[in-house]
Formats: C-alpha cells, sequence, structure tokens
C-alpha cells in the first residue's frame, strides 16, 4: 500500500506552517492514509491485519526545492517531517542558500509506527525562523508493516 501526494506550484510557507499538496498522484485505496487535497495535514491509520500485531509502521519520504524568499534574510532554513505537530529532529532538513530565490533540493524520510486503532496526523513543517518558499513538494507513504 503506498499514497502519494505533491505540489508543484512555488508556496510560501510561513514559520512553523506545513507544506499544502494540492494533487493526489496516487491515492491510498484501502483507507489506510487520508488526505485532503488542498490540505498541509496528512492522517495514518493503525489498522493492522493481523490479530497480535500493536502496531502498523509507515516509511514517510518528502523531496522539494526549497529557497529564501524575496525580501528574506540569507540565513540557515529548514524543513522536517512533523506528527502531531512536532517536527522529528532526525527527519530535518537545513540549507544555507547564497542569496534569495536559490533554490536548494532537499529529501528527508522517517518511519513512523502507528499504534493499533490510532491515527496520528503527519504534515512537512517549515522550522526555519522565517517564512520559505516551497516548490516541487512530493510526499510518498508506504505501508511497510
Amino acid at each position: 500500500m503506498s499514497a502519494e501526494f505533491t505540489s508543484n506550484a512555488v508556496q510560501e510557507v510561513g514559520i512553523g506552517q506545513n507544506v499544502i499538496f494540492t494533487e493526489t498522484a496516487i491515492p491510498c485505496r484501502k483507507g489506510y492514509v487520508i488526505h485532503r487535497e488542498g490540505s498541509g495535514v496528512i492522517t495514518l491509520r493503525g489498522i493492522v491485519n493481523c490479530p497480535n500485531a500493536k502496531y502498523a509502521m509507515y516509511e514517510v519520504s518528502f523531496g522539494a526545492n526549497i529557497a529564501i524568499p524575496t525580501g528574506g534574510t540569507v540565513d540557515p532554513i529548514s524543513i522536517a517531517i512533523a506528527i502531531d505537530g512536532e517536527g522529528l529532529p532526525t527527519s530535518s532538513a537545513i540549507v544555507t542558500p547564497a542569496a534569495v530565490d536559490n533554490y536548494w533540493n532537499v529529501y528527508v524520510t522517517a518511519n513512523i509506527q502507528v499504534p493499533r486503532g490510532c491515527c496520528p496526523m503527519i504534515a512537512v513543517e517549515n522550522t526555519s525562523t522565517q517564512a520559505i518558499n516551497v516548490q516541487n513538494a512530493n510526499i510518498k507513504i508506504n505501508r511497510v508493516a
């Protein structure tokens, strides 16, 4: 089972805000992954097929091009996969563009355990100290166990 959500247009993402996904490239047909187009929040469902299983395991991968918008300050910028509004430090991507509108490609991945019956919400959050531009955003979710 896999799902993929994308957004190709440039979007300015404020401090602590989520990247918005506007297209569903591959929908989840089993209801394990739920997303509304135009939202930055994706729900993972803890549906397990084995009566003794306590968790469902998902691999979440995100890639995009990020930059400092015109008018911003040349400083490090960062983005991370978040669970229930909290960024995962191990899934953080940090770059320091040389100038505004200088795009860098970032890619992060995380394995997320979802307890049986639970439904955490994931997102991709701007963890920078300023707004960032995000273009060609792509998030893939694969259920691995």
